[in-house]
């Protein structure tokens, strides 16, 4: 049986990020991809240059559509830029059987440009993280849903587990941006007391458009085809790091990262991740 996945995110224009990338990561990992449309951006390797939301009542209907018809083992949420869209997508949702939810809270993109309005975290932390399967903050991201630094992996441990009271069922915490560390250590944490570290080395490179999108996608991916969620969430550590390895310089800015990157590696098994703390 085919599984499906459906991602709930704005298109990107350049292809290297939201609906584009997550598409492109479903078809990578064997998985027959769905969408909803919440806004559509004028957006290239250097930034974003107009941002054009789409109605709720539009947004409501996609999503619709899509539940209604397919039987959908795993769904995404990426940019959703205001409060009535967050409201909107978190009240259609809520009316259909529970599935598996990934929530990359997009916030900021790759060029500086606002993705979410500021009026919106509030419900964003109050209608959509109790849904949440799975929340998937980089490190700026997990600052303003909890109000604090985060520098360390403490900081770190603090942070995820303030998120976790916000109802989520699990945390990835993106390590990425951490400047005390020549590694990229992401965090894992659920709410059953499951804990574990994703350890690789930092690749230094500017081609790392679109690496939020396509990371929670792949787990989303791996979710929809009945693969645990630790798994998935390794599966995707994997993919996200050869993406990023073997970016593509196009454009004159951030270029993409490469969603074929593992495939044409012959999917081998690469010794690039550390797992500390995985039984």
């Amino acid at each position: 049986m085919t599984s499906v996945a459906l991602t709930i995110a704005g298109s990107d224009s350049g292809g290297g990020a939201g609906i584009q990338a997550d598409l492109k990561t479903f078809q990578e990992l064997g998985t027959f991809g769905t969408s909803a449309l919440t806004a559509v951006t004028a957006q290239n390797t250097m930034g974003v240059h107009a941002v054009q939301p789409i109605e709720t009542d539009i947004v409501t209907a996609q999503i619709e559509a899509v539940l209604n018809d397919f039987s959908v083992g795993a769904a995404k949420t990426g940019m959703l830029f205001s409060a009535e869209i967050i409201e909107a997508v978190a009240t259609t949702l809520s009316r259909y059987p529970v599935f598996p939810l990934v929530i990359d809270p997009v916030m900021i993109a790759k060029g500086g440009a606002s993705l979410l309005r500021h009026t919106a975290i509030a419900a964003l932390k109050e209608r959509l993280l109790p849904l949440a399967s799975l929340l998937t903050p980089n490190i700026p991201e997990a600052e303003v849903l909890v109000g604090m630094p985060i520098k360390t992996m403490k900081d770190m441990e603090s942070a995820a587990n303030r998120l976790l009271e916000m109802g989520t069922d699990a945390v990835l915490l993106k390590g990425g941006h951490r400047e005390d560390t020549l590694f990229a250590e992401d965090l894992f944490m659920s709410a059953s007391g499951e804990q574990f570290l994703m350890k690789s080395l930092r690749i230094n490179t500017k081609d790392t458009h679109g690496t939020g999108c396509t990371f929670a996608a792949a787990i989303t991916a791996e979710l929809a085809k009945g693969v645990p969620m630790a798994d998935a969430v390794l599966a995707a550590k994997h993919f996200i790091h050869a993406a990023i390895a073997d970016g593509i310089s196009l454009g004159k800015g951030h270029g993409p990262t490469n969603h074929a990157a593992l495939r044409l590696r012959g999917k081998e098994q690469r010794k690039d991740v550390e797992l500390i703390g995985k039984n």
